[in-house]
């Protein structure tokens, strides 16, 4: 797809915010000419758009009907791509990756069940917003990269780099999003000990990622009032809908975002490769 088919891509995402901001995101931030293959549609019979997929870094499909997911992994074998995960609502991932997975290399984790949550414009704030969480400066990458790379690492289950040169790579992505007032700290004591990033805004939602409080310091009330914080800001500054999926083994985490006032929306599935 091209700049061209912009609009009726971004009107497809608009029809489940919470679920499509990803791919959203990406449509926005892309010159989709220059970058031919990123997004691939799929047009029912009479040339409607029915469903699309982002193919980059990441699989993500959007509005993925049984023939879309068929067609979207034909393409994507044929065409030998290469990403490190597939992610989206549960039934699509499954069907992409039940017809993937006989060409592809065993995945690292196939994380099947992860709650969609979000919290709405009119939805209430359950918990007090911690006026200590802040915006990241773009200059305090000796703080935050560390604790950006020890979230990737204990979520991932690897390091997001190996070698000076993956560092500088991921130094800059997080200055990126710090740039652009999207990465929340607390720091105490010269080290960030609670941080969040919204990852994706589009068709009026925003996707937090990177929720992490430093080991030594959980279970000591930091996290609702920190995600309180970021959601606060969020609704107000960049869109009125936020959302995140969470792993659903992790209760800890399932049970902050409650108390802060997220509700279930849905069901993602992640295959990391």
């Amino acid at each position: 797809m091209r700049a061209a088919d912009r609009a009726d891509a971004l009107a497809l995402c608009a029809r489940d915010p919470a679920s499509s901001v990803y791919v959203a995101a990406r449509i926005g931030e892309t010159d989709l000419d220059r970058q031919r293959g990123s997004l691939v549609g799929y047009f029912r019979d009479g040339g409607a758009l029915e469903s699309v997929c982002w193919v980059s870094a990441n699989l993500v499909p959007v509005e993925c009907t049984p023939d879309a997911a068929v067609a979207f992994a034909h393409r994507v074998r044929r065409q030998g791509s290469q990403f490190s995960s597939i992610f989206g609502p549960v039934d699509a991932v499954e069907r992409l990756w039940s017809i993937l997975r006989s060409a592809w290399r065993d995945p690292l984790d196939i994380r099947a069940a992860q709650p969609l949550l979000a919290l709405g414009p009119d939805d209430p704030l359950l918990a007090e917003p911690d006026p200590r969480v802040r915006l990241a400066r773009v200059d305090e990458i000796d703080v935050l990269g560390p604790a950006a790379a020890a979230m990737f690492t204990e979520e991932i289950g690897y390091a997001p780099f190996s070698d000076a040169r993956g560092r500088d790579a991921y130094w800059r992505a997080i200055r990126t999003i710090a740039g652009r007032g999207h990465a929340f700290v607390l720091v105490q004591d010269g080290r960030v000990v609670f941080k969040a990033e919204i990852g994706s805004a589009g068709v009026g939602a925003c996707q937090v990622q990177g929720v992490w409080v430093a080991p030594d310091r959980r279970g000591q009330g930091i996290a609702v009032p920190g995600m309180a914080a970021v959601t606060a800001y969020a609704r107000e500054h960049v869109a009125p809908l936020v959302t995140l999926y969470v792993n659903d083994y992790n209760a800890a985490a399932l049970a902050t975002y409650t108390r802060v006032g997220f509700h279930r929306v849905g069901t993602f599935a992640t295959v990391l490769l």
